[in-house]
């Protein structure tokens, strides 16, 4: 029986995945073998012994702590995409509402009312003070073409907009992906030259924090509207607030509010909304309860985002799961083992990443648990499963 501990309100449309028969699920459980979380801050949770799995029902994990993670074998997995078409929505609503100011519109006519003011006869004088451009025909610059990115480009190029993005890790499957009518460019300064409008959707990590600064924004457009619903970190607030006050930047869309941003001019500020849809937190738990299920039963990495990705069909008797360091012989080390006990190797992945290595073993016989405890006291294994 595994045990799954819950530190979040997880959709229904998950925690339905998991067979009674095989798992519990509370968030009052002491020793987990797997955890589900959405937003709790996890960085500063002492791990039980137990503890063998964290899935993420979303896509950022800033509140995990992945190198603690890492060094006690525990992989972390995250949802990429699950929320993709619910943030895309927003980005289109957040183009609308930096071009026409929506939002000042609609308080100026509460305005009004509570004033006194019948508001019939002033609306036609009144409008004029919220004009903007339409988005029909305008260049749209996307940073971050991944599950997200690739939608919002897509989406912009069948509204008639001119579409440039920037990637430097762009995958095959995400190119793949992309509406042949994208202008992909190699150096981000020829997307902020043209860009009426600049969405981000990148991660938040050492080397993109304030990425959008003083110099990056000198390289865009006079009037650039720009929309951030990555991570607030991204965006250095007081280089953003100086183009703000020139009319640089004519309008600063951004999920991620602190009480400094939302009181300066020409910004909208929303609570974090990218991924609150119902649809997007049932596939965000949908695809956390199968990554979960899939390494706690099968031993298989899928979506991890501290430790290598690998999955095997099963085969053989017994299936042996070993996470070590990424150093010369290991899996030659392993073997002799297994060898040593006249067990044959019917399948076996190894995958790597940075300074780990994953293998996933299927043996033609079970072996004795004297070969598992050699194996676990190799030099540089990390942690051992055995899986039947």
């Amino acid at each position: 029986m595994y045990r799954i501990k819950t530190f979040n309100k997880i959709s229904p449309v998950g925690l339905n995945k998991f067979d009674p028969e095989l798992y519990t699920v509370s968030d009052e459980e002491c020793s987990p073998d797997g955890i589900l979380v959405r937003s709790a801050k996890l960085l500063d949770y002492e791990f039980p012994p137990s503890l063998l799995a964290i899935a993420r029902a979303g896509v950022g994990v800033n509140n995990i702590p992945l190198s603690r993670c890492s060094e006690a074998g525990i992989p972390v997995f995250n949802t990429p995409g699950a929320n993709a078409n619910a943030v895309k929505e927003l980005v289109l609503c957040a183009m609308l509402m930096g071009s026409r100011d929506v939002d000042g519109s609609i308080r100026w006519v509460r305005d009004q009312v509570a004033s006194g003011v019948d508001v019939t006869t002033v609306v036609e004088k009144g409008k004029s003070a919220f004009i903007g451009p339409e988005i029909y025909r305008k260049t749209l610059g996307v940073i971050g073409l991944g599950a997200i990115g690739s939608l919002v480009a897509n989406t912009a190029i069948s509204l008639g907009m001119d579409v440039y993005g920037y990637d430097p890790f762009l995958s095959v499957d995400a190119a793949l992906r992309l509406d042949r009518h994208i202008h992909v460019v190699k150096d981000i300064s020829e997307l902020y030259k043209r860009a009426d409008y600049i969405t981000i959707h990148i991660h938040f990590t050492d080397k993109t924090k304030a990425m959008i600064n003083a110099d990056a924004i000198s390289n865009m457009k006079r009037g650039v509207r720009f929309i951030n619903l990555a991570r607030g970190e991204i965006v250095d607030d007081d280089a953003m607030l100086a183009a703000l006050d020139t009319g640089k930047v004519a309008a600063y869309i951004t999920d991620f509010p602190s009480n400094r941003i939302v009181q300066a001019p020409h910004v909208i500020a929303m609570p974090h909304l990218g991924a609150s849809t119902p649809e997007s937190e049932q596939n965000c738990a949908a695809m956390a309860v199968d990554e979960l299920r899939d390494y706690l039963e099968n031993g298989n990495i899928r979506n991890s985002v501290n430790l290598p990705d690998a999955s095997l069909e099963r085969s053989g008797v017994m299936r042996m799961c070993i996470l070590h360091r990424n150093v010369p012989a290991m899996l030659a080390k392993i073997t002799a083992l297994f060898a040593k006990d006249n067990v044959n190797v019917e399948n076996m992945s190894n995958r790597t990443l940075g300074d780990y290595a994953y293998a996933i073993v299927d043996l033609g016989a079970r072996i004795d648990e004297s070969v598992v405890e050699d194996v676990k006291c190799l030099p540089n294994i990390i942690r051992v499963r055995v899986i039947e």
